[in-house]
């Protein structure tokens, strides 16, 4: 037997049912918020991610889907995230020239080689969100507040925002001396991953899971404590602004995100109770990524939140019980084959018009049929046989309360 690739995953009506529900309303928000749809290629060419991601990131170094283009001698990766492809687009199209801000949106599926966990797969979906040509903490804000609106909107509880700024270039230098002398003091203690990213990129270093490296990171030189002055201010207004528009915060130092493009703010909404994989949305500024893949300077900011994630907090919380698929509004029982054409006549005549609408096609007995429209959820049943033909006439029973009207075929509708 065939099967399906490890960390991939099948989805069936009733998973989908509730991808399209969180999709709903993740289009929704994004709309009220002024963010328009964009869809960039699946794939990509390597260096786009070599150069926007960064090369020191776990990403490139370990988990890209990376091969050979056969018509061309060029090297080609499976996107592992979205915002890098989103700012190829932005300068291919010229769209920099355009009135500021540009806003987008997207729901895509991302590739990442990792180890499957629960909240973890190797293909996975993610909406996120691009606001560029605003370096103001309003935009920050407006971006943040868009990632809470929409798990307010699903009913999630304890989920909690946590924030920080690591700074720009004038004040990361700094901040990096910093966090080099006090791992450098503790270089011992610390996984080889660390050491290697000692030397290459320290930042990530506050972001190891390993428990002794994660008990380094707590007691490490805090990113806010070695602002520059325009950092310091932008993140004072931007703290402001969340306190006033009523969206709840927690300042972590220990927020850093794993891409060589952010700068300045960063942030992740993290869900408690499902497992090591809680944060389901994560963000940031990245002011330099347009002009670092061959565009203008052009600041920018945004977050991708994990459809997949998301959906298990929504499992953890029950809230998932409340959606369901659509049920028909009609289930037509029909017995013989003249009342199976007929069926299917007033069956096609009530979905022209709108009407979720279905009748028997595998030849049930009229018992087997009616349990069948119980099981479906069908408002209300049709049964059709040759006398009903005959007089133009039959009953529609109501499933709720099993009342029965009198209808005219030719001229039904429900």
């Amino acid at each position: 037997m065939i099967q399906k690739i490890k960390g991939t995953m099948d989805l069936f009506p009733e998973e989908t049912v509730l991808f399209r529900y969180m999709e709903g309303i993740m289009r929704e928000e994004a709309a009220r918020y002024g963010f328009g749809e964009i869809r960039t290629p699946t794939f990509e060419n390597t260096e786009l991610f070599v150069r926007g991601v960064g090369d020191t990131t776990d990403v490139v170094q370990k988990e890209m889907y990376t091969f050979a283009d056969r018509d061309e001698n060029r090297s080609i990766s499976l996107r592992p995230e979205g915002t890098a492809s989103v700012a190829r687009a932005l300068i291919e199209n010229g769209r920099y020239s355009e009135t500021m801000p540009l806003k987008y949106y997207y729901i895509i599926s991302c590739f990442r080689h990792e180890k499957p966990q629960a909240g973890r797969s190797r293909e996975f979906f993610q909406f996120g969100t691009e606001m560029f040509g605003s370096d103001s903490p309003a935009a920050d804000a407006t971006v943040i507040s868009l990632a809470a609106s929409v798990l307010r909107r699903l009913g999630l509880k304890n989920v909690k925002l946590h924030i920080n700024s690591i700074g720009c270039p004038d004040c990361r230098p700094g901040y990096r001396a910093a966090l080099v002398d006090y791992y450098t003091a503790h270089k011992g203690e610390i996984c080889d991953t660390c050491k290697d990213r000692l030397d290459k990129n320290p930042l990530r270093l506050l972001d190891c899971k390993n428990p002794p490296c994660a008990a380094l990171a707590k007691k490490a030189p805090r990113t806010v404590d070695h602002l520059c002055e325009a950092c310091e201010r932008k993140f004072k207004t931007l703290t402001a602004a969340l306190d006033k528009m009523d969206v709840p915060y927690e300042i972590d130092s220990g927020i850093v995100r794993g891409l060589d493009y952010y700068t300045g703010t960063v942030f992740e909404f993290i869900a408690e109770g499902i497992g090591a994989q809680s944060t389901v949305c994560g963000g940031g500024r990245y002011n330099g990524l347009v002009e670092s893949i061959g565009g203008p300077s052009l600041p920018g900011i945004g977050f991708g939140m994990g459809i997949t994630r998301v959906l298990l907090a929504m499992k953890e919380q029950g809230l998932d019980k409340e959606i369901v698929a659509e049920a028909p509004r009609l289930y037509i029982a029909a017995l013989g084959e003249a009342a199976s054409v007929e069926a299917m006549a007033i069956t096609e005549r009530l979905r022209r018009a709108g009407v979720y609408c279905e009748c028997d096609v595998v030849g049930r007995s009229l018992k087997a049929q009616m349990k069948y429209a119980n099981k479906i959820g069908a408002e209300y049943t049709l049964i059709l046989g040759d006398s009903e033909i005959e007089c133009g006439k039959a009953q529609l029973r109501n499933m709720k309360d099993g009342t029965q009207t009198e209808v005219e075929l030719a001229s039904f509708t429900i």
